[in-house]
């Protein structure tokens, strides 16, 4: 409602300055001017009112009304619309347009009212102070609307970080439990199933092809052992795929299994996509090919991925059984009847879709169309475009139509040389270039902005300058002041890394709401002398001392108070980021404890049943036994169908949750990055696959301790292992490496006898010793929030509690 309401209280000040005032000291206006004025204040209104939908339009109607109308009007009737009107409209193309668009329109804007030497408002003077008004106007404007979207675009992207992570919360482990359901059905309906139809033809053909048996025997000695390592994967994914082969070198060795069972297939597969869409389509060929083996074996296949811009298309086609075999295929009464449900979960979890169905032969096809990877973010303006803005920008410029419509008034300053207003506006735009700087370089910036403020007496002298003599060094001191707020807000916002103004209390954070000053003093110096000079060069009956103390105190109390105001906004800011990234914090603790509980639920089960019985499938096929192989493989897959009937259960009331580990390291990423951060996670082929408890549950606290600090950054963890120690290596964290956080990894650190460093800002090194554990003080051992575990090798995951 304000937004639309500006253009109208902008019109109610005009109308207020003119004809308002002229009316009350007696010079009442002709009709004529007020109609003009009417109509061109009516019009920058209306067009102002649309400022949010066509900002640059709306830029270019209003300057071209206010040129025309300043000239032939009195003075001041256009003066709050060509100023306050036109700044209004440069900060809506500020906020709503790009950076780029927002300065090639100010600086357009800004050359050619200084080539056709035009004024937008009307208020000109004999030394030419519009120009340095007008320059500090357009700068102010247009640095506070590039702010301000700045400013939005961060709210936004952290408002859409919460819903994200707010999401993923309620999902991950749902989706935990899906992947594991599907990846146990997977990994049993294709090894389980290929033991239990080798062996069983093997025993069919025992009489004919004794040599057969031996081959089958090997063949599910050598599966159930790579059932229980695919297990394995299920209960510990890796964090990161950097070693995992090619999709498509994966795809093929599946194919290459699948013909070693006397499946004959036909393989058309061009390169794969990496991430969900390669894992969906190796799913979806692994159980395609599995019903085959089941429902179809010895019949023509099939298999057929095609990838390109348009996604991946993944068809596998077998031919009709063979007729004449009869009986009932080997196979059958092996599935569990979720293998159609899971191909499709497993292509709407892609993005994709999947059919399946019959061929006009009286085969069976499945279909699955997979969307393509995301498109990379294309630029915001392409090129050719923001080449046809600089041209249409350099035609508005040099076009003579408008200039030669507007009327100016031909009174011309006495005298040559340039103008104070020329000077001033110089000064002031090479100070509002230093300000550009300020986020880069701000000790550079500030003293930029600081040394520039003395030159401004030296310009009033050179140039003659006869106005209020406060005025230029006013104006230089309201920049230096924008400059030390701006530098104290960002103190402020980072200020856990900087000194304190005031030492913090024992019942006070390490953190400080307000760094110290230090660029207050020598601004304050600076503008005072500059105020001095340029009073005491104009002349004044006050004693110099005075004039010195006056300009003092009141430099003084300016930089003060903008220093002041500039840490009370950037303590604001890191109040809200704090808060921001502590509930992304605990969505993922409370995200990554619950998925962590689905699978240490599933793998107890797991563990109890299935990989006893494949145990029991190779015990029997390295003894030469081929019916209690099938057997056992039979049972191994009953065990497996149970289990799964277990997973869609879901986890009961009341169970104990236990404390995440190092295996829990793949949750933990893939919560983060749903929050829109690049986090990887990767450890080295020297790590044990069992850890004593304490160190694993310390190396996973520190771990969630490093990414809840939070920012933006892509970072990188490293797990190593020596025969000594467990190292952990985080790059691209820099505010893990301020106090607050390096004393949580300190202490918990220190309870088990290892060490922290940070040898460069963003990187931390954390070293956990393996063997011995010192004896800790009390004080020291209750430091960290972990709680010790008994320090066993295969013990099980502390229990946390009841939910």
């Amino acid at each position: 409602m304000l937004d639309r309401l500006l253009p109208v209280l902008l019109l109610g000040a005009q109308a207020a300055v003119w004809p308002g005032a002229a009316l009350l000291r007696g010079a009442g206006p002709t009709a004529a001017e007020l109609l003009a004025a009417a109509l061109a204040c009516g019009l920058v209104a209306a067009a102002l009112a649309a400022r949010r939908t066509r900002p640059v339009p709306v830029l270019v109607l209003v300057a071209a009304v206010c040129a025309v109308g300043a000239g032939p009007l009195p003075a001041g009737a256009v003066a709050v619309l060509g100023t306050a009107g036109v700044a209004l409209a440069l900060c809506t193309v500020a906020v709503e347009r790009d950076t780029g668009t927002a300065l090639l329109c100010v600086a357009t804007l800004a050359a050619w009212q200084l080539v056709h030497g035009i004024s937008l408002h009307g208020l000109g003077g004999s030394q030419g102070l519009d120009l340095v008004l007008t320059a500090l106007l357009y700068a102010a404007t247009t640095g506070t609307g590039l702010h301000v979207r700045r400013l939005r675009t961060a709210r936004r992207n952290a408002e859409r970080r919460l819903r994200r992570a707010e999401a993923e919360r309620h999902r991950l482990p749902a989706a935990e439990r899906a992947r594991m359901e599907r990846e146990l059905h997977d990994v049993s309906a294709h090894h389980l199933t290929a033991i239990v139809v080798t062996v069983e033809a093997a025993l069919g053909l025992r009489e004919r092809r004794p040599e057969l048996a031996g081959e089958a025997v090997r063949f599910a000695a050598g599966t159930g052992r790579e059932v229980t390592r695919a297990l394995s994967a299920v209960r510990a994914p890796a964090p990161s795929a950097e070693d995992l082969p090619l999709p498509e070198e994966r795809l093929r060795e599946l194919v290459a299994g699948f013909r070693a069972l006397g499946q004959p297939v036909t393989c058309d597969i061009e390169s794969l996509p990496e991430g969900t869409a390669g894992d969906a389509a190796y799913g979806i060929v692994r159980e395609a090919m599995t019903n085959v083996v089941r429902h179809a074996s010895g019949a023509a296949t099939t298999v057929r991925c095609t990838y390109g811009d348009g996604g991946t298309e993944v068809v596998v086609r077998n031919a009709p059984p063979d007729a004449s075999g009869g009986g009932t295929p080997r196979g059958a009464g092996l599935g569990g009847g979720r293998g159609q449900n899971l191909l499709r979960g497993r292509a709407r979890e892609a993005g994709g879709t999947l059919t399946t169905g019959p061929t006009p032969d009286g085969g069976w096809e499945v279909r699955a169309v997979l969307p393509g990877p995301t498109a990379s973010a294309s630029p915001s303006v392409p090129r050719a475009y923001r080449v046809a803005q600089c041209v249409a920008a350099a035609g508005l410029c040099l076009q003579p139509l408008l200039p030669f419509l507007v009327i100016r008034d031909d009174t011309q300053a006495a005298g040559s040389g340039v103008s104070a207003g020329a000077l001033f506006a110089l000064l002031a735009t090479a100070q509002a270039l230093a300000l550009l700087w300020l986020r880069r370089a701000p000790r550079t910036a500030l003293g930029t902005v600081v040394a520039l403020a003395g030159l401004w007496p030296v310009a009033m002298a050179v140039s003659a300058y006869a106005g209020p003599v406060l005025l230029p060094v006013g104006l230089s001191l309201l920049t230096g002041c924008a400059a030390l707020a701006m530098v104290a807000a960002r103190r402020a916002a980072e200020s856990d890394s900087v000194r304190c103004a005031f030492p913090p209390t024992e019942n006070d954070s390490v953190r400080c709401a307000f760094p110290t000053p230090y660029g207050v003093a020598p601004a304050a110096a600076v503008h005072a002398g500059a105020v001095t000079a340029a009073v005491l060069d104009r002349g004044t009956a006050a004693p110099v001392w005075l004039v010195a103390v006056a300009a003092t105190a009141a430099a003084a109390a300016a930089n003060g108070t903008a220093w002041y105001a500039g840490a009370r906004y950037g303590s604001r800011r890191r109040t809200a980021r704090d808060t921001h990234e502590g509930r992304l914090a605990a969505w993922t603790e409370e995200a990554v404890r619950d998925a962590w509980a689905e699978r240490r639920r599933i793998t107890t089960g797991l563990e109890t049943t299935v990989l006893a019985r494949t145990a029991e499938v190779v015990e029997e096929a390295e003894a030469g036994r081929l019916a209690e192989t099938a057997e056992r493989a039979r049972a191994a897959l009953a065990a497996m169908r149970a289990l799964l009937e277990t997973v869609r259960a879901g986890e009961q009331p009341g169970e104990l949750r236990p404390q995440p580990t190092l295996q829990a390291l793949d949750l933990l990423a893939h919560q983060w990055r749903a929050t829109g951060r690049r986090v990887e996670v990767r450890l080295t082929e020297r790590m044990p696959e069992r850890l004593p408890a304490e160190v694993d549950l310390a190396a996973y606290r520190a771990a969630e301790t490093v990414l809840e600090a939070g920012g933006d950054e892509p970072a990188s963890l490293v797990f190593d292992a020596t025969d000594r120690a467990l190292t952990l290596s985080a790059t691209g964290v820099p505010r893990a490496t301020r106090r607050t956080v390096r004393e949580r990894l300190e202490a918990r650190a220190a309870t088990l006898g290892g060490t922290l460093t940070s040898e460069q800002p963003g990187r931390l090194l954390l070293s956990l010793p393996l063997t011995t554990v010192p004896d800790v003080p009390t004080d020291a051992a209750t430091a960290t929030a972990a709680p010790a575990a008994p320090a066993a090798p295969a013990a099980p995951a502390p229990e946390e509690g009841t939910r």
